[in-house]
């Protein structure tokens, strides 16, 4: 059985510059088909703009708000709030609000370092 509990997950930076701690995949447990961490964004901070070729990825935010842009559309989130991020889409999320932002990844597959590729500012991804 595999039980894995936030106060015990090592943190690291993703490719996009979010902090997280990979709570459930392949690294640490049975899982092979997906991912479970939390993301955490100091306030102000924002991920670099990318998108996944492969990933599709849900974010759940569990505190702070922020804005989520996925592709042209930006929105307000916050607590409660559940993110569908097709794969291809470019996204990026920002944190507006006072204190820490904190969100659940869910990444199918799981996520990779090599699957997350970081767009120049104002370029969309090419096929």
């Amino acid at each position: 059985m595999d039980i894995h509990n936030i106060a015990n997950a090592e943190p690291f930076t993703t490719k996009d510059g979010s902090e997280i701690r990979e709570l459930l995949a392949h690294r640490n447990s049975s899982i092979r088909n997906q991912s479970l961490a939390e993301a955490r964004l100091p306030e102000g901070a924002q991920t670099t703009s990318h998108f996944h070729p492969k990933t599709e990825e849900i974010y759940y935010i569990l505190a702070g708000s922020g804005t989520m842009r996925i592709g042209q559309e930006s929105r307000a989130v916050g607590p409660g709030d559940a993110i569908a991020i097709p794969p291809g889409e470019e996204h990026q999320i920002t944190n507006s609000g006072v204190g820490i932002l904190k969100f659940i990844c869910c990444c199918a597959p799981g996520y990779e370092h090599d699957d997350t590729v970081l767009c120049e500012p104002d370029r969309a991804p090419s096929e």
